[in-house]
């Protein structure tokens, strides 16, 4: 139990016998003493002033002399204003300290009955992973990791989305362009050459509107009346637009209107068609170019250090998401338009009217993920809820998402979480910061940026020395687990919700707050302990008394167990990150200002080896829920 729990509970009971009146439990709050002032935790005395019919001031010390006589833990107080300041004695947090020794699992929490799904990378068939994935990643694989530290069953799963229109495009273009280039005889990467293809559809598809716009210009129009109506509607609104922010925006409806009428694209949402209708050549395409991706998808999994329970495809659940739509059109839950279109009206809900189907009957990203909600709670039954690691992009969908599955009756849809995150930006060699486009081959790819921090991690690893006597194979391993554990802790340490940019030189420092300088506080200790032979915490109790480094150590040793809560309930791997980081540096400060192993009094000398050996287990057990291994030496 933390000591505010602890506190909190005596306290309670102490007032209410000295004031002879019960006392609200909400009128006892405590948080952390201000650095400035003395003491260890602070009780606000404001609400009880009343209670005690004195100033907040003289209730403070009439409080805190009642904590001190009747609690054998607390020391000393001094009350500012309306708060009490109290001092924590040496020997409950030497005590505390004997007792984190004694659990191998320390801040781990006890079994729940809640069994979650946590679902991210989920990446699209037509392009390789790339930066903004491995923030996805990290981020999925983290959380499902703190979820279950605090007690959850946890699944691990993706939704690989390998149908849908942008999947026809690198199909088409290697229909087109391809002269039958395979990953065996280019030497490429499969994922890598699908995604080539899915650049150069957008580059012919960016030809070919340039001259539909170019004929459009000119008079000429060989599509339905409907579309030429348009254009001209929307020229003529341009014209008579006179601020540049409008007319641009409906200049790129027009551009957009010119996308859909080139002949590229009207012959692959006709390849959609029939894929959908199963068309032997289309299909036996699709799983050939699949197969490609898969095998290149696999390789980056396993470099990344990530890994899944279960693996769905929405070519699979799509048709279910389908069967959903039909009952839900015979429920009144969705309505048909006259081109046969059927779509839901949200507009009571804050949102608008979503598309479910379109009117050739094929479906949309909502369709599918209806389907896949769906097949995972018949897959795993009794499953608590579903948390979607997707980008804030998508905020809006996973609304419309989860209000529609409640619309359709199904509770459990209220224990769906979209775990929203920001974007990640790039910086330019000329300092400028970019978003990146995948259509357009703007993208970092993954193998390529956890091949240059490792190697980056090499550079500085050999610069520094220290890895004598390690075999070339054991020193490729350490420089992975410092590559990828920099990468990993410069994407984790972020809170999720906000947008980043990504600057990889940094993510290998030494010095700051980093995964690496983290990594070698856990090797510093490890050579500590390996050289002070055997000890005990058994002469713990003996020990007078402790210096503030050593208290502040292992007072935040105390709060990790909460830590890990809080990172559970907030779905944030950052909090565990930068927890870590402050444990780390206040190791660092007791390494600068006192002696361990040339330590002669023998119950302070073991004191701070057991100390040292729990920080180290900490940062450890931190460092794992990130996803990231530590070394033994480094």
């Amino acid at each position: 139990m933390s000591l505010d729990n602890k506190l909190t509970i005596k306290t309670l009971e102490l007032l209410s016998d000295f004031y002879e009146q019960a006392i609200d439990a909400n009128l006892i709050q405590f948080q952390k003493t201000r650095k400035d002032f003395e003491g260890d935790i602070t009780l606000v005395v404001f609400p009880l002033a009343k209670i005690a019919k004195k100033s907040p001031p003289q209730t403070g010390d009439e409080i805190g002399q009642l904590l001190v006589d009747k609690i054998d833990y607390i020391g000393s107080f001094n009350t500012v204003q309306g708060f009490l300041n109290l001092v924590i004695t040496d020997q409950y947090w030497l005590e505390e300290l004997k007792e984190i020794e004694t659990v191998d699992n320390y801040g781990i929490q006890p079994r729940t009955e809640q069994k979650l799904m946590v679902e991210y990378s989920s990446p699209n068939t037509n392009k390789p992973l790339h930066l903004g994935h491995l923030r996805n990643n990290f981020l999925g694989h983290s959380v499902a990791r703190i979820l279950e530290a605090n007690g959850h069953e946890v699944i691990k799963t993706q939704i690989i989305n390998d149908r849908g229109i942008h999947i026809c495009k690198s199909m088409l273009a290697w229909q087109r362009f391809g002269n039958g280039e395979t990953p065996e005889n280019s030497g490429i990467k499969g994922d890598k050459l699908v995604g080539k293809y899915y650049v150069k559809f957008d580059q012919a598809l960016k030809e070919e509107t340039e001259v539909v716009l170019a004929k459009w210009g000119q008079g000429e129009f060989d599509v339905e009346n409907e579309v030429m109506a348009e254009y001209q509607r929307l020229s003529l609104a341009a014209t008579e637009k006179e601020d540049a922010k409008s007319r641009k925006g409906i200049l790129d409806k027009i551009k957009k209107l010119a996308n859909n009428s080139t002949p590229i694209m009207k012959d692959v949402k006709e390849m959609l068609v029939k894929w959908e209708a199963k068309e032997p050549e289309v299909y036996e395409l699709w799983e050939k170019m699949n197969g490609w991706v898969y095998e290149g998808f696999n390789k980056t999994y396993e470099a990344m250090g990530v890994h899944f329970d279960k693996l769905y495809y929405e070519s699979d659940t799509y048709l279910k998401g389908k069967k959903l739509v039909e009952q839900g059109l015979k429920d009144n839950v969705f309505f048909q338009k006259e081109d046969q279109s059927v779509w839901i009206d949200l507009t009571d809900e804050g949102l608008d009217e979503k598309l479910v189907l379109r009117g050739d009957g094929t479906a949309v990203y909502v369709t599918q993920d209806m389907g896949t909600a769906q097949q995972r709670m018949e897959d795993f039954p009794g499953l608590s809820g579903i948390v979607y690691t997707v980008g804030n992009e998508q905020d809006y969908h996973f609304n419309v998402l989860f209000k529609i599955l409640q619309k359709l009756g199904y509770k459990w849809a209220e224990n769906c979480f979209h775990l929203s995150y920001g974007m990640i930006d790039l910086r330019n060699d000329k300092g400028e910061v970019g978003k990146m486009k995948s259509r357009e081959g703007t993208v970092v790819d993954a193998d390529d940026l956890v091949k240059e921090v490792v190697k980056m991690a090499q550079e500085m690893t050999e610069e520094r020395g220290h890895i004598e006597g390690m075999t070339e194979e054991e020193k490729n391993k350490l420089y992975q687990m410092i590559g990828l554990g920099g990468l990993k802790y410069y994407l984790l340490k972020v809170d999720p919700t906000k947008r980043m940019t990504f600057n990889p030189d940094e993510s290998v420092e030494l010095n700051g707050n980093t995964g690496p300088f983290i990594q070698y506080v856990y090797a510093r200790i490890s050579s500590l302990l390996r050289s002070a032979g055997n000890f005990s915490a058994q002469n713990i109790a003996e020990v007078d008394g402790l210096i503030d480094v050593e208290k502040e150590l292992v007072k935040k040793l105390v709060e990790y167990p909460q830590i890990v809560i809080q990172a559970g309930e907030d779905h944030s791997p950052a909090i565990i990150a930068n927890y870590i980081y402050d444990l780390g540096k206040n190791f660092n400060s007791l390494w600068q200002n006192v002696s361990v192993l040339k330590e002669e009094n023998q119950a302070k000398r073991e004191m701070r080896l057991i100390l040292s050996k729990n920080v180290a287990k900490v940062i450890k057990s931190g460092m794992y829920l990130l996803g990231i291994d530590v070394p033994e030496r480094m």
